[in-house]
């Protein structure tokens, strides 16, 4: 009955990603079958964390993510857990040996969002590194099933990854990240003035990281990577959206990429992969 209670639980973290994110979900659905459930388990964990700091305003949140916090190691220290989404959670960390440190640079990022209102540059990439470029890492880890040696060779294109999917983040939540939350991420910069010489700054230093994980996803195990390019391409495809608007637009609204554009580029990675062009 054990493994009943497994798969529930995974089931459920599967149900979480499905409903937050359209893009990582159809991502998830073209990795093979074999990585779908601990990629889920992953995306459950990290998403209930963000919106503890995100959305529960009406909450203490502190209190909430100090108990989250408390309860993601105990479940991992126990192997079980009462709740669906860590337990479903520990039991990639067990598996797949994600280290505890990338766990705790996670939270960590997902703390400096109760307190951090502008970043400094140290604090810029302490936050990036934490809050997405660990969860690459975490991937990652399932995607090499143990292979160390391919792990070392990919991990920092895994970093870029992530680092460029928070900025576009960033970017494309600008206006209620500041008007809702009173953040600002982008360090030194002004929301009130923000303007095309920045941007084109912030946008340059994305493409960086897009161009640098490129070359480790087309390294990637064959299982993972039609996966991991389609949500490459889908960031690509919203960052470009982003880049030809002035900076008065990303400051008032928030840049889509429509659903029947997603399934387009859902088809075209398709066929791309059955070419071997990815």
């Amino acid at each position: 009955m054990m493994a009943l209670f497994d798969k529930t639980a995974l089931e459920c973290s599967k149900l979480v990603t499905e409903r937050y994110s359209t893009s990582f979900t159809l991502g998830i659905k073209t990795l093979d079958r074999k990585f779908h459930f601990p990629i889920y388990a992953i995306y459950g964990f990290v998403r209930y964390a963000d919106e503890i700091v995100d959305t529960f305003h009406d909450f203490d949140k502190k209190t909430l993510l100090e108990r989250f916090k408390h309860d993601t190691y105990q479940a991992i220290e126990e192997g079980i857990s009462m709740n669906p989404v860590l337990h479903s959670f520990q039991l990639v960390v067990s598996q797949y040996h994600i280290e505890h440190d990338l766990i705790e640079a996670f939270l960590k990022s997902m703390e400096m969002d109760l307190y951090c209102q502008e970043y400094d540059a140290d604090g810029y990439n302490e936050y990036i590194y934490g809050s997405a470029e660990v969860v690459g890492l975490m991937c990652l880890r399932v995607f090499c099933e143990g292979n160390l040696a391919e792990f070392n060779r990919l991990c920092e294109p895994a970093r870029k990854l992530g680092a460029a999917f928070q900025k576009v983040n960033f970017l494309r939540d600008m206006k209620s990240d500041f008007v809702e939350r009173g953040r600002t991420y982008f360090p030194g910069v002004d929301f009130s003035n923000f303007g095309s010489e920045v941007k084109q700054l912030i946008e340059a230093d994305i493409q960086r990281d897009f161009n640098e994980a490129y070359l480790g996803i087309m390294n990637l195990p064959r299982g993972a990577r039609m996966g991991v390019y389609l949500a490459y391409i889908y960031y690509q495809t919203l960052f470009n959206k982003i880049k030809q608007l002035p900076a008065s637009r990303i400051q008032n609204e928030r840049v889509r990429v429509p659903n029947p554009q997603k399934f387009a580029l859902l088809a075209q990675t398709y066929l791309k992969y059955r070419l071997n062009v990815i």
